[in-house]
């Protein structure tokens, strides 16, 4: 049973990330996927339980920083956790810090799922984060159905429960959050360019974290919201050079002028 829920789960990554046309997809996984819905406000009065067993909503864990925000299911027998430590291991090679410059927000999709089985999902993915790292910022949430369904359809994040194989289907990727709660960008597939996850989260904090440099890649980069990642523009990069010789130019000019001055007055 392990063996055929993981082949499931190959085919359902290789049809709704590699290929989507209508005539890979088989009829079981229509409407199956991660439509994109940008500048979505998540809702905020959503009810659910946090890794500790306590009630919550999703306004009171918005802290004023920029979110990663992933709807997977913690028993998932292969794609979640790919997702998730996919997801880590971009956020590994950051210099901005989970509970520190964004936070890290999970739903489990599955409304059986118990808090304990979230708490044991959000030790484990800390630890692949860092061994012995804080964990604050980090929330691993369950719920019922009518909240989960109502946070997963104001995202554009639709799936379904196949009783056969007792395995929910569902697409490859997370979203990054405004520090208000709207859909910033996607990020699809199981494995993320670091740059791609950093610079939307540079986005999403309204220009708020990152260094002057992500400020350049942003000049230069466009989000492509079809791929889900972050493509150098010709146009831009096109621009920044020609505002880059005007700057060399114009520095030029000044220590031209004030070198032949300083020739003049020593003659003088």
């Amino acid at each position: 049973m392990k063996l055929l829920r993981s082949l499931l789960c190959l085919l359902l990554f290789s049809v709704l990330v590699c290929g989507d046309t209508a005539a890979l997809r088989p009829k079981y996984l229509e409407g199956v996927g991660i439509f994109q819905n940008l500048n979505a406000q998540v809702p905020l009065q959503a009810q659910f339980t946090d890794e500790f067993g306590r009630p919550t909503t999703l306004g009171r864990l918005m802290t004023g920083r920029p979110v990663v925000f992933a709807l997977v299911y913690y028993t998932c027998p292969a794609l979640c956790d790919q997702i998730l430590h996919g997801m880590v291991s971009a956020m590994r090679q950051l210099t901005l810090r989970p509970g520190h410059d964004y936070d890290v927000i999970a739903i489990s999709i599955n409304p059986d799922e118990k808090p304990s089985e979230g708490a044991e999902k959000r030790m484990n993915v800390v630890n692949a984060y860092l061994p012995n790292s804080p964990m604050d910022g980090w929330h691993f949430l369950t719920g019922n159905e009518k909240n989960i369904r109502m946070v997963a359809d104001a995202v554009g994040y639709h799936y379904r429960y196949d009783p056969a194989t007792k395995m929910f289907f569902h697409g490859a990727g997370f979203m990054v959050l405004t520090p208000e709660g709207r859909v910033a960008r996607y990020l699809y597939g199981i494995t993320y360019e670091p740059k791609d996850l950093k610079l939307a989260l540079v986005e999403a904090s309204n220009h708020k974290i990152g260094s002057p440099v992500d400020e350049i890649l942003l000049f230069c980069c466009k989000y492509n919201a079809v791929t889900g990642k972050y493509d150098l523009t010709v146009l831009a990069l096109l621009r920044a050079a020609a505002a880059l010789t005007i700057l060399l130019m114009a520095a030029g000019f000044v220590i031209m002028v004030r070198r032949t001055k300083r020739i003049r007055e020593h003659r003088a």
